[in-house]
Order: C-alpha cells, then structure tokens, then sequence
C-alpha cells in the first residue's frame, strides 16, 4: 500500500452506503410539483429514494405516504359518492315535482271536461224540456179549443198546468159528473151555481175570464186553480165531496 492509498480510497456511494441515507425515505409527489411530502424531488434523487409515478401522481414507496394518499382518495371518492347521493336526490325530486304537476293538469282536465258535458247536457235537457213543454202548450190550445165539444180532455190536459198528476183525473171526473155532468151551462135552480165547476156565484169564474158564461175552458181553469187552493188536489175534492156532498 503507498502512502496515498489510505487517504485516497474510494468513497462510499452516498446511494448504496450504510450513510444516512442509504435507507430509502418514502415520498408522495405530485406531478409537476416542487415540494414532494417530507422533502424535495431534487432531494429524493440526489440521494436514491425510490420515487415512481402513477398518472399524474408521483408515488414514494413510505408505507407511510402511501397510506396518506389512500385516505385522499377515499376522502375523494366518499365526497363524490355523497355529492352523487345528492344529485340524486335533487333529481328525483323534480321528477316527482313534474309528476305532480302532470297529475293536477289531468285532473283540471278531467274536471273541466266534465263540467263541460254537464252544461252540455243540461242546455241538451233545457232545450227538450222546451221543446216537450212547447208541444204540450199546442196540444192544449187545440184541445181547450175543442173544449165545449170535450171538455173533459181539455181539463186532462191542462191538469199539469196546476201541478196535478194524470192519476188525478179520475178523481176530477167523478167530482164534475156529479157536479154538472161536464155541461158548461148547467145552472142549479136552488143554489145558481153554475158551469162546470158549479161556481157559487157564477162571477167568481169572472177571475179567469170574462167569458166565464160561454168558454169551458175559462170555467176548467177557474175549477182547478179553486181544487188546488182549497183541497191540494182533485181527489182531496172528490173525497170531500163523497163525505159532505158538496166541495
């Protein structure tokens, strides 16, 4: 050995010695970055730390770090699943908004067709009623107009002037049979009354026509609307008159 031999030999390598840092540091870069976590990438290379990327993402091998970056990436993903959660939510929400919404306009809908069909159907219903009550005014004109030759459908026919049933007519005839046997001149020789209905004077019938003496019809109108006021019907007359003989 030479006297320089001692002095000069040949220096650990500072990347394979036992020196401080032969044992490997572990690190956590990001790309692009300058400042790794616990020290510098110039720093991790000048002195052999094992430094890997992934994507976009330098790795270090500390268990250490690399348990950091779990935690990130699981804080990460857990505020995405939450914020996923959320949009969600929001989503299904509107949906069910919209939803209401379609069910309210079918149900104004629904409500506006049928109001619709009921005034359809009732302006259909005031129409017939007009035109039935039109045809009956026609058949009774005609047969009050007959009604000294028929006195008996005249007063058939205008029964439901008064609000009286066709039932009623029964009652209504047997009353002025015995009365006046439906002879619009008959006149009671005791009493004076007189027409149909035996009228008690004769001019109270003056009430529904002035031709009370001569037109059935004016007597028919009188003698009913005078059942109507005093006994409600032509059978509540003729019940009457069957216990007292007179109504």
């Amino acid at each position: 050995m030479t006297r320089y031999q001692g002095r000069h030999a040949a220096p650990t390598s500072a990347t394979t010695g036992p020196g401080r840092f032969s044992r490997r540091r572990p690190l956590l870069v990001a790309a692009g970055a300058v400042t790794l976590v616990g020290c510098g990438v110039g720093y991790a290379a000048a002195h052999g730390l094992d430094v890997r990327t992934s994507g976009s993402v330098l790795a270090l091998s500390d268990p250490v770090d690399a348990r950091a970056q779990d935690i990130g990436l699981q804080a990460d993903a857990a505020d995405l699943t939450e914020r996923r959660a959320e949009a969600s939510l929001v989503v299904s929400r509107a949906a069910s908004a919209r939803a209401d919404t379609a069910r309210q306009a079918e149900l104004k809908a629904a409500e506006a067709t049928t109001a619709a069909k009921a005034a359809a159907d009732a302006a259909a219903a005031q129409r017939q009623a007009e035109v039935d009550r039109a045809a009956r005014d026609a058949q009774r004109q005609s047969v009050t107009a007959n009604a000294a030759s028929d006195p008996k459908a005249a007063a058939r026919a205008m029964l439901a002037d008064f609000g009286f049933a066709d039932s009623q007519f029964s009652c209504l005839s047997s009353l002025w049979t015995r009365e006046s046997n439906w002879t619009y001149t008959a006149t009671n020789s005791s009493s004076g009354a007189y027409g149909i209905p035996q009228s008690l004077p004769a001019s109270k019938m003056a009430s529904a026509g002035a031709d009370y003496r001569t037109n059935p019809a004016t007597q028919i109108t009188w003698g009913l609307g005078y059942i109507k006021a005093t006994y409600g019907t032509p059978c509540g007359a003729w019940s009457h008159s069957q216990a007292t003989g007179w109504y």
